[in-house]
């Protein structure tokens, strides 16, 4: 099974309308989305809508999350704060009414293989899983879980790491960013699992394909500066930090 994941589109339309236009091209299976839909840019409805358009079983992130709390008023606006004014009350309530984790369960070789979606970490939703996380902490979150794969977003910057656990192995994705990515490359990314039924019995091989697209940066970037949000975030698109 073929299966794409992405997330942190931080209401960058472009990148979300040229990763669906590349996705289509892979062929994939099933698409998963990991949250943070809103933020930082112009479009959070037309995100929204489109996500829900497409019927794509999204996890909240710590962006849709913000959303929970009251309205305050504000002498400079913050980017969450103007998220909030841009935000429909429809697609609000999607955004606040997300499940926070989600479970695949797979059977390959007469062997439960588990995959876990989370958007920082089973300890919390802004925690950051970065590629050196301590291995020990993975592993319980794992264990407690029951999950041979755990995937995560929130930090921006994708990689792969396997976990030796005894005769077996644990995978951790974390997935990078559509919308804002912060590891030096502008690029959108997402990532691509395919699960076959070798992958119980040799859990160390798991194919795991990162596809960087490239998207209108520069319109991401000018609909930033055109708003009230600040231009720092229009910098960041450009140099992906």
């Amino acid at each position: 099974m073929k299966i794409a994941f992405f997330s942190d589109i931080h209401a960058n339309l472009p990148a979300l309308e040229s990763f669906f236009k590349d996705v289509e091209t892979e062929q994939v299976d099933a698409i998963y989305c990991l949250g943070d839909l809103v933020g930082y840019n112009v479009w959070p409805n037309e995100v929204v809508e489109t996500i829900r358009k497409r019927h794509i079983p999204t996890i909240m992130g710590n962006h849709d999350e913000a959303l929970l709390k009251p309205a305050v008023k504000e002498d400079k606006p913050s980017n969450k704060g103007l998220t909030r004014t841009l935000i429909t009350e429809s697609n609000r309530k999607y955004l606040i009414n997300l499940p926070r984790h989600l479970n695949l369960c797979f059977q390959t070789n007469n062997k439960p293989f588990n995959v876990l979606m989370t958007h920082g970490s089973m300890k919390a939703i802004n925690d950051y899983m970065v590629v050196d996380y301590p291995e020990q902490d993975v592993l319980d979150m794992m264990h407690a879980q029951q999950a041979d794969v755990l995937l995560c977003g929130h930090t921006h910057k994708p990689f792969h790491r396997v976990i030796k656990n005894n005769k077996t192995f644990k995978h951790v994705i974390n997935i990078g960013s559509v919308g804002k990515p912060k590891d030096g490359d502008a690029r959108l990314c997402y990532a691509i699992v395919t699960l076959n039924q070798d992958t119980a019995s040799n859990s160390e091989i798991l194919d795991v394909t990162f596809k960087r697209v490239t998207y209108d940066v520069e319109k991401a970037a000018k609909a930033v500066e055109d708003s009230d949000f600040d231009n720092a975030f229009a910098d960041a698109l450009r140099i992906a930090k």
